[in-house]
């Protein structure tokens, strides 16, 4: 690469998008890499405050943005990822699909400390639709030592893959309602239908819902059920919090699930549990959830829908960031809640 003042430039070619904020409002690409410059461009480029061009004369060690940046492209994307570029030396990353979107953290960060590189990402584990833009990727100078493309590209490649979108596979769902007042007509179940608004952001419904009267015997009952019939998860209300006679977590517990939690670091929704037996997951809905537009039960729900397991080392992190601030006009996901992983 070379520099040139841009009255001897005539005839030389760009080697990189050329960047123009005018008073128009315009702001985007004005002249595109591969440009052969002309006498009629010299009053615009002055105009943009160009009295210097670089002009493409590659180096045995140097690679222009745009490759560089294409060659950790394509290496850090995984399943149902798509990108397109390069414009301005960026390309931008989306999802293929419904899903949710995976991050290999510590292999973003290893590649971040290379010279040169910068790939910025949405949050891991968020849950994002076909065609929503995930990341960028992008070298910060014009061109590269070739040693750095090198590297960035074994890191992306040996941590396979570093991005990647997995697919909502949850379909069977079932619902165990638990409550005498309820089972014995006293009061009208609340969470049937905040369950179904749920469900319906990840393409499925309810299968089947039962409603339950306070007795271990009785959920265990309709659980086994529920397995034998196939269901791939299991949420159970009522019955979640720590009084004698909330009995919930104890009937998941005596099923013979693996419990992961009871309790998570995270208002509203502390009391949510999880646990695991073969191919189903059981939740155990906080109580929160009837009242509160976001709890951890929204946060934990794209994970366990795309087939995602939950393991006890997830939960511990989540108290950074686990505190909803209940805003009047809730923008969840887009905010930190649940977001620290």
């Amino acid at each position: 690469m070379r520099k040139i003042p841009v009255y001897e430039a005539i005839g030389e070619t760009l080697c990189h998008d050329m960047t123009a904020i005018l008073e128009s409002g315009f702001k985007g690409v004005k002249f595109k890499r591969g440009h052969v410059i002309t006498q009629a461009d010299i009053p615009e480029l002055l105009n943009i405050g160009k009295t210097q061009i670089f002009v493409w004369e590659p180096g045995k060690d140097e690679l222009h943005e745009d490759d560089a940046a294409q060659a950790l492209t394509e290496a850090i994307c995984g399943e149902n990822l798509t990108y397109n570029g390069p414009s301005e030396g960026k390309f931008q990353i989306s999802s293929a699909i419904d899903g949710v979107f995976l991050v290999n953290s510590e292999a973003l960060r290893q590649i971040n400390s290379v010279d040169d590189y910068t790939v910025a990402t949405r949050r891991g584990y968020s849950p994002v639709s076909a065609g929503e833009r995930l990341a960028g990727s992008r070298i910060v100078p014009l061109v590269t030592d070739r040693k750095n493309v090198s590297k960035a590209v074994r890191i992306a490649r040996e941590n396979y893959p570093v991005l990647s979108v997995a697919p909502y596979k949850v379909k069977k769902v079932g619902a165990i309602i638990t409550g005498s007042e309820i089972y014995n007509g006293r009061i009208k179940d609340a969470f049937q239908p905040i369950l179904r608004e749920k469900l319906m952001k990840y393409g499925t419904d309810l299968s089947i819902v039962t409603v339950c009267d306070d007795d271990i015997g009785m959920i265990k009952d309709i659980i086994n059920e529920y397995v034998l019939d196939g269901m791939e998860l299991i949420l159970l209300t009522g019955g979640m919090s720590v009084d004698p006679d909330d009995l919930t977590p104890t009937a998941i517990r005596e099923f013979g699930a693996e419990l992961v939690t009871q309790g998570v670091p995270m208002q509203p929704g502390n009391m949510l549990t999880i646990a695991y037996m073969g191919g189903c997951a059981f939740v155990g809905v906080p109580g929160a959830s009837m009242h509160s537009p976001v709890t951890s039960l929204d946060v934990f729900l794209p994970r366990i829908m795309a087939g995602i397991e939950i393991a006890k080392a997830d939960i511990a992190g989540m108290g950074e960031g686990g505190f909803c601030m209940g805003c009047g006009n809730c923008s969840y996901p887009v905010c930190y809640f649940g977001q620290n992983t």
